[in-house]
């Protein structure tokens, strides 16, 4: 049996002491909310885009104005592995709530510094310079969120509930990042109405990312180390000198066995992730370029999609714990490859707002459900001592390549309305991919240890 788990779950799932209890309650709210607060702060731009695409990156062409406002957002993503091998080695060596802590901070005060920026109207060229200098610092910090927030929950929760505790974090703590940013969306679009949000509320939403600095110096407080932390710091303390023998967690990953498993990995994450974007990532700017949707009424509905997101990743997350991981990647898989593609070209079709609210809705909530069992998965894949690094790689990775597939789609679109036919035809391929890692990987349901 999983002795880690066995000290918050007590023998065969049983209730643990109060204490225990109520470590495994704050490590699950840790990582849920830190996920989901650095997602909000993702998410802020990609609720504002077609505002940053004119004041940054304007053009003649809508499409290749918003093609560069997502270029942005993929430039975070490429370099959040390097974020998180850096904080993944450091979250495997020294812990993972203080990797948590100082990413969440970073996080916080680099997306609030987007609200101070000039415009290109104002300062010229420096500004998009500025912007995407500011975009990288940002992408470093999340890409070490990753490798905390997707670790801390599942080391601490009975083994019964890992992959409801996955959906949770993966892709709820997305759909609530995403709730949260359209409530904050909702509410400055009445407080600046009209032309005054293109001046001053898009400002005022970056700099609500200061919640994330201050969520993090709070859970630092309060948040106690994982069992299977702990664990391996008394193995540690039991060799003679072993720090010093200790390989480094990012050189094992890159050798040998780990290298396969890593590969093997990122077709999964890459499939997931890049469905994520395009669904519930690219779907303010569905509402908005095809739906003609306006501000307030898209702020309404991209919070009930974001509900949408949230019950896709528990059903699913809490599927993998009945079924296995990889009868869910074969199901989930399917489902996009069908539904997907007749979900996008629907929303182009004029329709009253009920109509489009449900809609988009189903579109959220397969965007939540296709990465649910991905983090227990990938947790499952590698061992204690290099689970952060491991896990945050391989996550970064993929979502980092999955998250270009937005500024390929405004790319390929020749204009707003061919956007939901080339959408269709990428959620289709990139099922594909999805169903292939499904296929090629092992399953890895009670192999957390």
């Amino acid at each position: 049996m999983n002795t880690t788990t066995d000290t918050v779950a007590g023998p065969r799932g049983s209730a643990a002491d109060p204490a225990q209890s109520r470590k495994a309650f704050m490590a699950g709210l840790a990582s849920t909310f830190g996920w989901a607060l650095d997602l909000f702060d993702l998410f802020i731009l990609l609720y504002v885009a077609p505002i940053i695409g004119r004041l940054f990156f304007p053009s003649d062409k809508p499409t290749l104005s918003l093609a560069a406002v997502y270029a942005s957002f993929a430039v975070a993503l490429l370099v959040r592995p390097l974020g998180s091998a850096v904080f993944g080695a450091y979250a495997d060596k020294h812990g993972r709530k203080r990797a948590l802590m100082i990413s969440m901070v970073g996080v916080g005060l680099s997306t609030a510094a987007f609200g101070l920026l000039p415009t290109i109207h104002q300062a010229g060229v420096i500004a998009p310079v500025i912007f995407l200098a500011l975009r990288i610092v940002q992408g470093l910090f999340v890409g070490g969120i990753v490798a905390s927030t997707h670790t801390i929950g599942t080391e601490s929760i009975a083994p019964r509930h890992r992959g409801l505790m996955s959906g949770l974090v993966g892709s709820g703590g997305a759909g609530m990042g995403a709730l949260m940013a359209s409530i904050v969306y909702f509410a400055l679009s009445y407080v600046f109405p009209g032309d005054r949000f293109d001046q001053i509320g898009w400002r005022v939403m970056f700099f609500s990312g200061l919640i994330s600095t201050v969520f993090g110096l709070v859970m630092y407080r309060l948040l106690d180390e994982t069992p299977s932390f702990k664990k391996l710091q008394a193995e540690r303390a039991r060799q003679k000198d072993g720090a010093a023998r200790q390989a480094s967690p990012l050189k094992t990953l890159f050798a040998g066995e780990y290298r396969n498993v890593l590969l093997v990995n990122l077709l999964i994450t890459f499939g997931g992730g890049a469905t994520y974007y395009i669904t519930a990532g690219y779907l303010p700017t569905l509402l908005k370029l095809v739906a003609n949707v306006p501000h307030e009424s898209s702020a309404l509905i991209l919070m009930i999609s974001s509900v949408g997101t949230i019950v896709g990743a528990l059903a699913f997350g809490a599927l993998s714990d009945i079924i296995g991981r990889k009868k869910t990647f074969y199901a989930l898989g399917v489902f996009c490859l069908v539904l997907l593609p007749y979900l996008f070209l629907l929303i182009a079709k004029p329709a009253f707002l009920s109509r489009i609210t449900m809609i988009a809705s189903a579109i959220a909530l397969l965007g939540g459900a296709i990465i649910a069992p991905v983090m227990i998965f990938l947790n499952e894949r590698f061992p204690a001592k290099m689970r952060a690094s491991g896990t945050g790689l391989s996550w970064n990775i993929g979502f980092a390549v999955g998250g270009m597939m937005p500024t390929v789609v405004s790319l390929l679109s020749g204009s707003p309305q061919d956007i939901p036919h080339v959408l269709a035809i990428t959620s289709a391929l990139l099922a594909v991919v999805y169903l292939v890692g499904a296929k090629v990987a092992p399953e890895t349901q009670g192999q957390f240890d």
